[in-house]
């Protein structure tokens, strides 16, 4: 097999108050395209900004890196081509679409024949958490957590009567940065408040009883820390609720922010973008189909 492409989902994470465990998988997909080469060099080519390539290279560089070094084999060289429509430092897991997608298309290429656990664990690794590899890797809505070194997933899927009112701002909004405004330690009272969030989010999802969630995104672990950086995170989210959305949260670590919503998604995507007209929104479908490989 000389040529693939791997198709991965984009996700959200956190879902509120479900930090580094919870994802959902949406309608927005990175096709990632691998050909063998005769030499050890690796080619890139996308339609990545200029600005944004060298961070894309990196995590090209880093997925080959930690794949050929697990499966023990010589590397050999590729050229790689980068497509889609996931946008890059928005909170939709542009991260995880790239790296689970390098690592399935060197599977195949190399026949190393890794488990669907295994790759799911190696994705978990570069990002440092579940919460966007299970989505990418696997679809649906996931429960996802490390437990004795290696990458434990739930899966449920989700019916596509839940849209996903997405409002993406013109500007990023890296990981790491979000993650320094967050406090080392919680009250009591705050940590018992995400337990029960996220919890409730999870029966909520398993049950597709999707009005449950209404009341449920409250989230006081990460996102009043990092609205200094997203401003309008909560009258974008008010305004989609009025307008009829269940409810809503920061996708990620921002800046997207997403509001769900069983009906009027066209009412809320408008309500949403009045209050942040510099946007764009789309409202996309739950994605239950995970990463995709097909030989070229």
């Amino acid at each position: 097999m000389q040529s693939v492409a791997a198709t991965v989902p984009c996700s959200t994470s956190n879902l509120g108050s479900g930090f580094d465990t919870l994802g959902l998988a949406l309608a927005l997909h990175t096709r990632v395209t691998l050909t063998r080469r005769r030499h050890s060099a690796i080619g890139i080519s996308s339609q990545i900004e200029a600005a944004d390539k060298p961070a894309a290279e990196a995590l090209v560089r880093e997925a080959t890196d930690l794949f050929f070094q697990h499966v023990r084999m010589k590397p050999f060289g590729f050229d790689v081509a980068v497509k889609g429509n996931v946008p890059i430092a928005r909170g939709l897991g542009y991260s995880s679409t790239l790296r689970a997608g390098i690592i399935a298309g060197l599977d195949h290429l190399s026949a190393a024949k890794l488990t669907g656990e295994t790759l799911l664990h190696l994705v978990t690794q570069l990002e440092g958490h579940p919460d966007n590899a299970s989505p990418a890797v696997l679809g649906g809505f996931t429960v996802s957590g490390i437990v004795d070194k290696n990458t434990r997933c739930s899966r449920f899927d989700v019916d596509p009567t839940l849209k996903a009112v997405t409002l993406i701002p013109n500007f990023q909004v890296r990981t790491s940065a979000a993650r320094k405004l967050m406090p080392k330690e919680f009250s009591r009272a705050d940590a018992a408040h995400a337990l029960n969030r996220s919890a409730l989010i999870v029966a909520a999802f398993a049950a597709k009883d999707y009005e449950a969630l209404s009341g449920v995104f409250d989230d006081r672990f990460h996102q009043p820390y990092r609205a200094r950086l997203v401003p309008q995170l909560d009258r974008v989210i008010r305004a989609g609720v009025t307008a009829g959305a269940i409810g809503g949260f920061l996708s990620g670590s921002g800046s997207s922010i997403i509001c769900v919503t069983l009906r009027n998604s066209a009412k809320v995507a408008t309500a949403m973008q009045s209050e942040l007209p510099d946007s764009e929104v789309v409202v996309l479908n739950p994605e239950n189909r995970g990463l995709r490989v097909e030989a070229l």
